[in-house]
């Protein structure tokens, strides 16, 4: 049960589409899932199926949509990660948070919902995931690999709900000084769960990616699977 719909920007500059997928019932929480570099691709539209699979209204709104609308990159050639690397490199992170924001806020009314809204991230959607938990009202998140958060500990005071955060020990683009800081800094906020995955990369859990790992994705996503329950179904 796929479909896109439109949101409307806060700053009334447009609006932009984002991927639903819905369980066979039609109705429960939501969960905003924020992408990678490469876009609303199959990737993040095959979590959003497993998402609806377990019961829960998908939504992946296009955040690129500002640059270009209707991303859609996989991860298998040098010329598509230019592409991705271009997109991440000029994505405006402000004008970002604005459009989650958006879609919170449509989430949080949306048909079928039951009032509780999630939000889980990759790599870029990592670290969005992260301000999304600390910068708007979602009940629970879920941030996997997300890149640059050493640079944003100071965020952690403002997440006032739960975040599971999934990090891949052998990081490409988290070197291990960066993860010390970052178990460090955010040790204090007991809203915080953090795991650590031994001898796997950047996007382990990527399905179809270049660094899947199945035994590494399979205990992340059990441990998401029962997190969300906890939080979203309890």
């Amino acid at each position: 049960m796929a479909e896109t719909i439109d949101i409307q920007a806060t700053d009334g500059s447009g609006s932009f589409r984002a991927y639903v997928a819905r369980p066979e019932g039609g109705s429960g929480p939501v969960i905003v899932a924020l992408q990678e570099i490469f876009g609303v691709n199959y990737g993040m539209r095959e979590i959003c199926n497993d998402l609806a699979k377990e019961g829960y209204i998908a939504i992946c709104p296009d955040l690129f949509w500002r640059m270009k609308p209707g991303v859609d990159i996989t991860d298998k050639t040098k010329e598509e990660w230019d592409q991705a690397f271009h997109y991440f490199q000029n994505f405006d992170h402000e004008k970002g948070m604005e459009d989650i924001k958006a879609t919170v806020a449509v989430a949080r009314f949306f048909g079928g919902g039951n009032g509780k809204v999630g939000a889980v991230g990759y790599c870029l959607g990592g670290q969005l995931a992260y301000k999304t938990a600390a910068m708007t009202d979602v009940d629970a998140s879920v941030a996997y690999y997300g890149v640059g958060l050493d640079t944003m500990l100071d965020m952690s005071a403002d997440i006032t709900t739960p975040l599971l955060m999934h990090i891949a020990e052998e990081d490409g683009f988290v070197d291990k000084d960066a993860q010390a800081r970052i178990k460090e800094g955010l040790a204090g906020n007991a809203n915080i769960t953090m795991h650590s995955y031994a001898g796997v990369d950047h996007a382990f859990a990527r399905p179809d990616g270049v660094n899947w790992n199945e035994e590494a994705a399979t205990l992340a996503n059990d441990r998401t699977r029962a997190f969300f329950e906890q939080h979203l179904k309890g």
